[in-house]
């Protein structure tokens, strides 16, 4: 038997101590509790003057990094790529509003509906299922590339993709709950999965995609037939104003910032309302199979199914007047000339 081997332990050292950073910070939680915002009035550690990230390694802002850290090819360095003023806010407020889709919606106020508003009410809630779906798949493909010097839009981009998450939960578990099911399944919004850029995806799906649905939802009395589906819109509403929120503050940053990059903002505008004004899945409002269901519900009945239509035409022109709304706001007022005719033509005229 071989005697035992014995490693060398080297003596304490207290190097770790001797660092250049700021320190002898001193806050005060308010009402509001202790949030980011406060967290960047420390010099070292706020976002001021970081238009460029550091190196490309996984280093918390404020700290230094260790020499020997592997660098991460994927990261976007500028600011103007992946930046939103308001992203701390909305983080603060998507942590302080959170709900249950299990105990939060008075599921006990569904009663029985006749067939045509059941069916209608599963195959909206079908779509919206599967397109929630996509809606919390495609942030989550750009977390890992937001660098840690901008680490607040990757918070917010967490809580979006918990939103996401109950929102197809929850409009799961109302066509599931009430008699019906689970209708056929369309496409989904599946143009949006070829998107490679932070940028490209904030146009498309918070500023278009979820900018639509939004008014689809805060418009839920419309076709809600129960306080149960009233509740589920008027909160998945307040979750899309937080996500449209940073869609339009991302655009306006980089209008602010970077105002060359105008063309291509258009650009990716002129893709997604190619796909939102003519009949595809991508679009509720002008979808047959939803458009149908929407007027079904709105009327109420298929007999009433004219009047529904004539509401659902009023939607409609509020989605797109409220788009050119936010698109003013960004600094692309001079959309209204190039917009895709299907939508242009529900815009009210220039007072």
């Amino acid at each position: 038997m071989t005697s035992p081997s014995y490693v060398d332990v080297p003596g304490l050292n207290f190097d770790w101590l001797n660092l250049d950073t700021e320190t002898g910070a001193r806050l005060q939680a308010t009402r509001r509790g202790l949030t980011l915002e406060q967290i960047n009035t420390l010099t070292r550690y706020g976002v001021v003057d970081l238009d460029e990230a550091g190196a490309p390694v996984f280093k918390p802002r404020g700290a230094l990094a260790d020499p020997r850290s592997p660098r991460h090819a994927r990261q976007y360095r500028s600011k103007a790529d992946v930046w939103s003023e308001s992203a701390m806010l909305l983080y603060e407020e998507a942590n302080q509003r959170q709900w249950s889709s299990a105990v939060d919606i008075p599921w006990e106020t569904i009663q029985p509906l006749p067939d045509d508003l059941e069916w209608a009410m599963c195959t909206l809630c079908t779509f919206l299922t599967q397109v929630e779906f996509i809606a919390g798949d495609l942030p989550g493909r750009f977390m890992e590339q937001v660098h840690p010097d901008h680490f607040e839009s990757q918070l917010f981009l967490g809580t979006q993709i918990m939103d996401e998450s109950r929102h197809l939960d929850v409009f799961r578990k109302r066509a599931l709950v009430n008699g019906g099911g689970m209708v056929d399944a369309g496409f989904g919004a599946i143009n949006l999965l070829s998107v490679d850029d932070f940028t490209e995806m904030t146009a498309l799906l918070h500023l278009v995609g979820e900018g639509f649905v939004q008014t689809l939802f805060r418009m839920g009395e419309l076709i809600a037939q129960n306080e149960a589906e009233k509740k589920i819109f008027r909160l998945s509403a307040q979750d899309e104003s937080r996500h449209l929120a940073f869609g339009v503050t991302h655009m306006k940053y980089v209008m602010d910032t970077e105002p060359w990059r105008k063309e291509e903002l258009h650009h990716y505008l002129d893709i997604q309302e190619g796909a939102l004004a003519q009949s595809q899945q991508a679009s509720l409002t002008t979808n047959p199979t939803t458009g149908e269901a929407l007027a079904i519900l709105a009327g109420g009945g298929i007999e009433h199914i004219d009047e529904g239509y004539a509401k659902l035409l009023l939607m409609r022109k509020r989605q797109v007047n409220e788009y050119m709304h936010r698109l003013e706001v960004i600094g692309l007022g001079d959309r209204r000339e190039r917009m895709a005719p299907g939508l242009r033509e529900f815009l009210d005229p220039v007072n």
